[in-house]
């Protein structure tokens, strides 16, 4: 077995690409051994659709491309991380009970916190970001291959 696996996609900042963001992981996530039906999957893939969203729509035009990357290391540990080009970090927005929009970081810290995990933001050498979800590795027993 590996001590590290890791699976990276990059992708235009287009609304498009959050559902291949979201496939993608779920491919790779069960390549590795997790039951894609399960609560488990279902959690993080939502989490890669909000930060592939947010990859998306908060950059504004300014990061023409988003890396999804996916990192198993040791079986123990699962990150997933959205990188970008924009400078701003992401912010928690004052979200208006009838706004549509503007949770998805409440959303990807409770399920992160859920899962026993947490959400964190890396600076790129580049002046972007990356935004991570650090959890542990749900999945039973050794990943394949």
């Amino acid at each position: 077995m590996a001590d590290h696996q890791e699976a990276t996609l990059t992708l235009p900042s287009e609304p498009v690409s959050v559902p291949a963001a979201r496939r993608f992981a779920r491919e790779v996530l069960s390549s590795w051994g997790l039951d894609e039906t399960g609560r488990t999957a279902g959690a993080l893939l939502l989490m890669v659709s909000e930060l592939a969203t947010n990859a998306v729509q908060h950059t504004r035009g300014q990061s023409p491309v988003f890396t999804l990357d996916v990192r198993l290391e040791r079986h123990e540990r699962l990150c997933i991380g959205v990188t970008d080009s924009h400078p701003r970090w992401p912010r928690r927005l004052p979200a208006a009970v009838q706004q549509d929009n503007g949770r998805g970081l409440v959303i990807i810290r409770t399920l992160a916190a859920e899962a026993g995990g947490r959400m964190s933001v890396t600076p790129t050498d580049e002046g972007g970001k990356t935004v991570w979800i650090t959890l542990p590795w749900p999945a039973p027993g050794p990943a394949p291959g």
